[in-house]
C-alpha cells in the first residue's frame, strides 16, 4: 500500500495551521500520519500496549518540536523519523538489540545493490511458503524487520527510509541484501523452498 507523497504546499499549510493553533489542525495531522507512526513503531517494538504508548509519545514530540520542522523533506518523512527515534530509544532503554550483527559485517558491501534475485512476492505466492516467510520476518531483529517491510511491503523508497532512520542508503541496501539472503537460507532449510 503506497501513499502518494503530499505536495509540499499541503505540508506547509498543515504545519502552519498546527503552529497557529487552528482548531482541529493537530487532530488532522494525527489522523493523516497515525498509520505511518503506528507501522514504524509496531514493526520495531512488536508489543501492542507499548506501541500505543509510544505512538502517543511520538505525536507529543511532534507537537512539541513541530516548530523545528524546516520543510527540507516531506512531513511524512519527518514524522516517520520521530516515530523511529522514539521506538529505537525504547528498545535501547529495554536493552533489546535492534540489529543482528553479522560475523562478516565488513565483508559484503562492495556491491551497493538492493537486488539479489530473491523475489518476496514470488515466495509469498504459495500460502504455506507465505506463512513460513511471515514467521521468519517476525523473527528478525527490529531494524531488519522494519527496513524489509518498509521497502518491500509498504514500497517506501530507500531515500525516504534513509530520511526516516538516519541510516545511509548504502547501509540500508546492505541490510536489505543480507536480510533477504538470511530469509532465503531459512526458508530453504526449513521448507526446501528455493527462491
Amino acid at each position: 500500500m503506497t501513499v502518494p507523497p503530499a505536495p509540499a504546499n499541503d505540508d506547509r499549510a498543515l504545519v502552519d495551521a498546527v503552529l497557529a493553533r487552528a482548531p482541529g489542525a493537530f487532530e488532522r495531522l494525527v489522523r493523516e500520519y497515525q498509520g505511518l507512526c503506528w507501522h514504524i513503531i509496531q514493526r520495531m517494538v512488536r508489543q501492542p500496549d507499548d506501541t500505543r504508548e509510544l505512538c502517543q509519545e511520538a505525536f507529543l514530540r511532534v507537537h512539541q518540536c513541530l516548530h523545528q520542522y524546516r520543510y527540507e523533506s516531506q512531513l511524512k518523512s519527518w514524522i516517520g523519523q520521530v516515530a523511529y527515534s522514539v521506538a529505537k530509544r525504547h528498545l535501547e532503554r529495554k536493552r533489546i538489540p535492534i540489529l543482528e550483527v553479522a560475523d562478516d559485517e565488513d565483508a559484503l558491501s562492495p556491491l551497493d545493490q538492493v537486488s539479489d534475485g530473491f523475489d518476496l512476492e514470488a515466495a509469498c505466492a504459495d500460502a504455506e511458503v507465505a506463512a513460513a516467510l511471515h514467521a521468519q520476518i517476525e523473527a528478525l531483529p527490529p531494524l531488519q524487520r522494519t527496513l524489509l517491510t518498509l521497502y518491500h511491503l509498504d514500497e517506501v523508497p530507500i531515500v525516504e527510509i534513509a530520511r526516516i532512520t538516519g541510516l545511509a542508503e548504502g547501509t540500508i541496501k546492505s541490510h536489505l541484501f543480507r536480510t533477504r539472503a538470511l530469509l532465503r537460507e531459512r526458508l530453504q532449510s526449513s521448507m526446501g523452498v528455493t527462491a
